[in-house]
């Protein structure tokens, strides 16, 4: 072959390739419900496929070179196109997709250079999935599947779409999908496959039942398939069915007729799967192979012939387009090498995109799972936590001898803690779960650092410690914030700090940084000179459960859950915690906050409010509790005031009392059988708007405080309670108003 022979050799290869992937939507729909082509090439194309359902692949491949003779003599390009599929169609079932690329690549080419034929483009579609589905582009044959669907509307081709189609969906592990398209095609009417595309279906059904667990179902349709394979002689799918069907009855303890399967496999593999049959099939396809090939090259050489005697007239423009053609072929395989990265990259994305997306929706559940198991746990521990610290307090109260007042003031601290572990890890999940947000409210600052100094002034004392508050003058006054969950931070902050220090101090600093218009920047810090955290355990110390070390837990005690909540509520705000610590020397933990001030508010008097010294005897109130233990409690706690009471027990009870009697007040709990606290105080507001309520609930994650206001209640106490916040909300509830009322 001399040069401009090579060049020009090139150059078609290169135009063969940008037609493989230019070519790829197809132009327009197909009208035809059965396509033709002519009673006299037809024949060759149902024999064909007949032989290759039956994997009778040499006596297909004879067909197939009748059919290609036929449509080279009468030179109808259809049936050239057809035919040139169907001997894709046959390689690809014989496991050879490299063989059956060239008819794809030919019948593309000339597609694109000849009128419109969408059965044609349609047909070559499907060919594409397949090649793609064996290179493992498992998306991009589900495109060119749905592609050829719009294309054509042949039953034929549309069955063996749908076929495709759910193979495919297989592999995409889109299960049910894959189980519709395969019981659509149980009772196709398709002219020419009938049979064939059901026997295929069936055995597809089966092994997903199978794969499911679904093992009659697996029978039920593995025997069907077997049914059909044996009428109708498709070999290939006769083994299969068998295979199955063996493994499926052995699962299923039906051992007879497994072992009669197994027989049948034997005698399958000794006659249908012969070498000698390999080597027949092997040897006609390779020739046909080597015969398609040959007739390409002369067609090849008879249009470079003409090329040439047209190039001969000037060597300059043969020099001039072998370098262009060179130059094409060269861009022309970059471009393919381009595409199949690209395309297997893409495919390889959706795959890892369907990974994650599943990974989530296994994540979502898991926190759910988390949120409604803490939800009732957390309820379920209140309510004996509520019986154990009660029945603590009733005691100390009684006199006990000075061993037994040591062993309930233990157990009072025990209940004490459990109850705030409880709280700790409640508090936590609550932000997880997206239950909690900041509030902004008119918020004194330096009010809710001294109220949080104050209420740890005693814990500073045992351990002879000083609380220091630096508070910046420049501060606004008022600023808008969340006071309750700032003290929480606080609180959190300054007890660890107390905490794990010793005859020391713990200073508290704010600093005003900047103040623009209505917003001001505020500088925390809480530092201590304590025992210090090492540097390799400060990367960890905020996360759950972590104090710096086994000793350091069992030495100073905690949940290690407080700087998990103070990182957690600051994320609210959108700050977050720093630290600067060495041991030996101390801690300092520091963060800062963007605020909104609201200097036109009135400063709050400054004077202490004294606490209350109610009078309880003579009140009767209705007591509303379904746990026989918190009954006794309650009514025992209410008769150390001199406070009577009727108890309901349960939210029904609750109702009719109400409607029948006179109450100071109520104390609903929230959680019972039948209806609920809310429901119930729903139903007594509807014929008594007066009467106080006070809901006591062991409260848990999904509880809504606004719930229990919207529905009537005055005020909220959580079991278990501090017996002086118990007897103060009765106070502020029930006897307040009513003395309010007697004056009026």
């Amino acid at each position: 072959m001399n040069k401009r022979t090579l060049h020009i050799t090139q150059l078609l290869i290169g135009i063969l390739i940008i037609g493989f992937h230019v070519k790829a939507l197809g132009q327009g729909t197909g009208a035809q419900e059965t396509f033709q082509i002519h009673p006299d090439f037809d024949p060759f194309i149902i024999e064909a496929r007949s032989y290759k359902n039956q994997d009778k692949m040499d006596k297909a491949l004879e067909a197939l070179k009748k059919a290609a003779k036929w449509a080279e003599e009468n030179e109808i390009t259809k049936a050239a196109i057809v035919t040139d599929q169907m001997f894709g169609q046959v390689y690809m079932d014989m496991g050879r997709p490299g063989q059956a690329r060239p008819y794809f690549d030919k019948t593309y080419e000339i597609l694109g250079n000849t009128e419109e034929f969408p059965y044609g483009e349609a047909s070559n579609l499907l060919l594409g999935s397949q090649i793609y589905l064996e290179d493992g582009l498992v998306q991009n044959a589900y495109n060119l599947v749905q592609q050829a669907k719009k294309s054509n509307n042949d039953r034929n081709l549309l069955n063996r779409a749908t076929l495709l189609e759910g193979i495919i969906l297989r592999q995409l592990s889109r299960t049910d999908s894959a189980i519709t398209r395969f019981n659509a095609l149980r009772g196709n009417k398709d002219p020419y496959e009938r049979n064939y595309l059901q026997t295929v279906a069936f055995l597809n059904l089966a092994e997903i039942y199978k794969d499911q667990g679904k093992l009659i179902n697996a029978i039920n349709n593995g025997e069907s398939a077997l049914g059909l394979a044996a009428s109708n002689e498709f070999s290939k799918e006769f083994y299969r069915a068998n295979e199955l069907l063996s493994d499926l009855y052995q699962e299923t303890g039906q051992y007879q007729k497994a072992v009669a399967r197994l027989r049948v496999q034997v005698q399958l593999r000794d006659s249908t799967y012969t070498i000698e049959k390999y080597e027949i099939e092997s040897k006609n396809a390779d020739q046909t192979q080597f015969d398609y090939l040959n007739r390409r090259i002369e067609e090849q050489k008879a249009e470079i012939s003409d090329l040439s005697e047209s190039a001969s007239r000037s060597e300059i423009t043969a020099i001039l387009t072998s370098a262009f053609l060179t130059i094409i072929s060269l861009l022309a395989v970059s471009l393919y090498r381009n595409n199949q990265i690209k395309l297997k990259t893409n495919d390889l994305l959706q795959t890892k995109n369907r990974e994650l997306q599943t990974a989530r929706d296994a994540a979502v559940q898991a926190m759910e799972a988390k949120t409604n198991f803490l939800s009732t746990v957390s309820h379920e521990l209140r309510t004996p936590l509520y019986a154990v610290t009660g029945l603590t307090h009733l005691l100390l109260e009684e006199n006990p001898r000075k061993n037994q007042q040591e062993h309930l003031k233990a157990l009072k601290f025990s209940g004490d803690y459990l109850l705030n572990f409880i709280n700790d890890i409640l508090q936590i999940n609550k932000i997880d779960a997206d239950k909690l947000e900041p509030l902004e409210v008119e918020c004194n600052l330096k009010k809710v650092l001294t109220d949080v100094i104050n209420g740890l002034q005693q814990s500073a004392k045992d351990h002879k410690n000083e609380i220091i508050l630096d508070y910046d003058p420049q501060i606004p006054a008022h600023l808008m914030s969340d006071p309750v969950k700032l003290s929480q931070v606080f609180m959190n902050l300054v007890g660890n700090a107390i905490k794990f220090t010793r005859e020391g101090e713990v200073v508290v600093i704010t600093k005003l940084l900047q103040q623009e218009g209505d917003y001001a920047n505020i500088y925390f810090e809480v530092r201590d000179n304590g025992i210090g955290i090492e540097k390799e355990r400060q990367a960890t110390i905020f996360d759950s459960f972590e104090q710096g070390s086994i000793q350091i837990n069992r030495e100073y005690g905690g949940t290690g859950l407080g700087l998990t909540i103070v990182k957690s509520l600051l994320g609210l705000f959108g700050s977050n915690i720093q630290l600067e610590s060495e041991p030996g020397k101390g801690s300092s933990f520091f963060f800062e906050l963007r605020m909104k001030c609201k200097d036109h508010f009135v400063d709050d008097l400054a004077f202490e409010i004294s606490p209350k010294d109610y009078k309880y005897n003579g009140l009767h109130l209705l007591v509303v509790e379904d746990n026989k233990i918190n009954q006794v409690i309650t009514k025992k706690m209410l008769s150390k005031k001199e406070i009577t009471c009727d108890i309901a027990s349960n939210g029904t009870e609750a109702v009719d009392l109400a409607s029948r009697n006179t109450y100071d007040g109520i104390l609903m709990d929230i959680h019972m059988p039948g209806i609920s606290g809310v429901e119930a105080t729903e139903r007594i507001r509807k014929f008594d708007q007066e009467t106080p309520i006070i809901a006591l609930t062991a409260i848990s994650l999904d509880d809504s405080l606004e719930a229990f206001y919207a529905a009537g209640c005055n005020d909220v106490v959580t079991k278990p309670f501090k017996p002086e916040v118990f007897y103060d909300k009765i106070g502020e509830n029930i006897i307040e108003p009513k003395m309010r009322r007697s004056y009026s």
